[in-house]
């Protein structure tokens, strides 16, 4: 049996393993300034979570549920729920610290 990638938002984030979710916007300035260190973060948890990109203006539904007002804002769920959320550039070494109790 293989087991299909997961397609919705719900899916994404129900696993076991954590999932830090950065809400984001094209024309967001400090938006720009989180890929390299979403990088720097998966580099240093690995398979151990995932991170993921969601774009508000294509998914506002998302958007909507988790009341992301203004962008970036990065959430970290587990099983589903939301376990911390914070708006603003976030370095990699706080996300990773915010992450530790959840791998």
């Amino acid at each position: 049996m293989t087991m299909d990638k997961p397609t919705t938002f719900q899916e994404l984030i129900a696993g076991d393993k954590p999932v830090l979710v950065d809400f984001f916007a094209e024309w967001c300035g400090p938006c720009r300034m989180m890929p390299p260190i979403l990088n720097e973060l998966k580099a240093m948890v690995g398979e151990q979570a995932t991170v993921i990109k969601v774009d508000v203006d294509k998914n506002p539904g998302a958007a909507a549920t988790y009341q992301v007002r203004g962008v970036p804002t990065l959430i970290i769920f587990k099983n589903g729920q939301p376990v911390w959320r914070r708006s603003g550039v976030v370095n990699a070494a706080q996300l990773k610290e915010a992450m530790l109790p959840h791998l």
